[in-house]
């Protein structure tokens, strides 16, 4: 007989889910929520659970294959694709769109951290310092932390965000059972398409996928943690979809009701603290910093983990190639958020490398998860593939869309 789901035991062992958490809920989804609750209230938390479900799904078979092949998704396109004529034209395009997109993001990372930090911290502080010292941190962990010393640091940090948006929503007075209905009644208002899309691309991610698998492969040895690797996807990315949800809920108490704007989360915290008192501005704050600082982490190392994987080096935190393609994704992120480009411009080239990645990373894994030669037993069923290929559909026309917007 299996044993009873104890969740307890679940947390305690809870690992490389949380670092699928720590990279979806970033400054830029933290942004995104904090406008469609600022904008439509409660009303689009309904495109959070489907985007949350959705990431599960993929994420699991993502882990999957890691735990039973031992194979990063960058090693099983490697090895599918490397006596076709595809192959080629394939990996540049991943290694381009992984690495510049994954460049893009993180100047993004590293201003939304700077932002938390100075509501914290205080405005005196120059955006740069911040910038820098955030950067410093991030460094500093990716060229010391072998792969279970940054789990811990990232699951301490998921933590603390999820601790400081938590205090948040309880301090702004929202409702939860005004969260139950915009999660259970989904609604589409006027002018909404492009934020229920946004906040759906904003959690399904394709650099998540490589992340997750070499994680799991990191983590597991076998088949005989399936059970393990299924309870950790499920309990972490199901938390960072609440902590989605509670921030769209926060901006819609605080800011829609209210009738006021704003223009990112760093703006939520000034309007909240004159409603609500300091402890609001605090707490909401703390949260972006901690979301910044692990997806400042995060991305390097996703990054990282899918070129190492394609170009067939060693995927060791602490190889010299590897932490190579980690620091330099880093420093141009760093370069990017300390020049004073628009931050628009950067959101258009990780929107456009993201568009391209999504529907063939996505339609990729749904191949190498029926592959009988990886997966043997453990390759996908009926219901797998089902909502596996209707979440490609939706990520293709995703990844249409953010082309678009792009352009």
């Amino acid at each position: 007989m299996a044993a009873a789901f104890n969740p307890i035991r679940t947390l305690r062992g809870i690992g490389p889910g949380a670092l699928v958490t720590a990279a979806f809920i970033g400054p830029g989804t933290v942004t995104v929520c904090t406008l469609a609750g600022a904008d439509y209230g409660y009303t689009l938390i309904w495109a959070l659970g489907f985007a949350t479900i959705a990431t599960i799904a993929f994420q699991e078979m993502s882990g999957r294959l890691g735990l039973v092949s031992q194979r990063g998704v960058g090693e099983a396109l490697r090895s599918t694709l490397s006596d076709t004529i595809w192959r080629w034209p394939v990996f540049a395009l991943v290694l381009i769109a992984i690495y510049g997109g994954n460049a893009a993001y993180e100047a993004g990372n590293l201003s939304g951290a700077a932002l938390g930090g100075q509501a914290v911290l205080g405005e005196s502080l120059p955006f740069n310092v911040v910038v820098l010292a955030i950067a410093t941190v991030a460094a500093f962990a990716l060229w010391r932390g072998s792969y279970r010393q940054l789990e811990r640091l990232l699951i301490a940090l998921v933590l603390s965000m999820a601790t400081a948006f938590v205090g948040t929503f309880v301090v702004s007075g929202a409702q939860w059972l005004a969260l139950l209905e915009g999660l259970l009644v989904p609604r589409v208002p006027s002018g909404s398409l492009i934020t229920v899309l946004a906040l759906i691309g904003t959690t399904v991610v394709p650099y998540n996928l490589f992340l997750h698998a070499a994680a799991a492969k990191a983590r597991w040895s076998g088949p005989e943690d399936l059970r393990t690797l299924r309870q950790d996807t499920v309990v972490s990315i199901g938390l960072g979809g609440l902590v989605s949800m509670l921030i769209v809920s926060t901006a819609a108490a605080g800011l829609f009701a209210r009738g006021l704007s704003a223009d990112n989360a760093a703006d939520m915290a000034v309007q909240l603290e004159p409603l609500f008192g300091p402890v609001a501005k605090y707490l909401l704050g703390a949260g972006l910093l901690a979301a910044g600082i692990s997806s400042a982490i995060t991305a390097p190392l996703a990054t990282a983990y899918a070129v190492t994987e394609i170009v067939s080096a060693r995927t060791n935190e602490k190889d010299f190639v590897f932490r190579a393609v980690a620091l330099s994704v880093l420093a141009i992120g760093s370069i990017f958020a300390m020049s004073g480009v628009q931050p628009i411009r950067i959101i258009v080239i990780a929107q456009f490398a993201n568009g391209l990645l999504l529907p063939i990373i996505a339609g990729f894994l749904l191949y190498a998860m029926n592959s009988r030669g990886l997966l043997g037993a453990h390759r996908n069923g009926l219901l797998a593939n089902t909502v596996g290929g209707i979440v490609f559909v939706i990520a293709t026309g995703l990844g249409l869309r953010l082309l678009l917007l792009a352009f």
